[in-house]
C-alpha cells in the first residue's frame, strides 16, 4: 500500500464524512424550524433590509440568549 492509495482513500472517507456532517447539519436546521426555536427566514432578509433604523432580528444580545437555552 503506497501513499498515493492511502491518499485516495483518506479522500473517500473525507468526502464520506463531509457528506454525512453537511446532512447532518441541514437536518438540524429544519428541525430547529420546525419546532419554532430560529426563524432562518428572517435571518436572511437581514441582507435586503441593512439600514440603520432596522428592527434587530432577535431583542435579546447573544449572551442572554444563550444562558436561557442551556438552563
Amino acid at each position: 500500500m503506497g501513499i498515493s492509495e492511502m491518499q485516495g482513500y483518506a479522500s473517500i472517507f473525507m468526502t464520506i464524512f463531509l457528506v454525512i456532517m453537511l446532512y447532518g447539519y441541514i437536518i438540524h436546521l429544519y428541525r430547529s424550524e420546525k419546532k419554532g426555536e430560529r426563524d432562518y427566514e428572517k435571518y436572511g432578509n437581514i441582507a435586503l433590509d441593512d439600514e440603520i433604523t432596522s428592527t434587530p432580528v432577535e431583542d435579546k444580545p447573544a449572551s442572554q440568549r444563550y444562558k436561557e437555552e442551556n438552563k
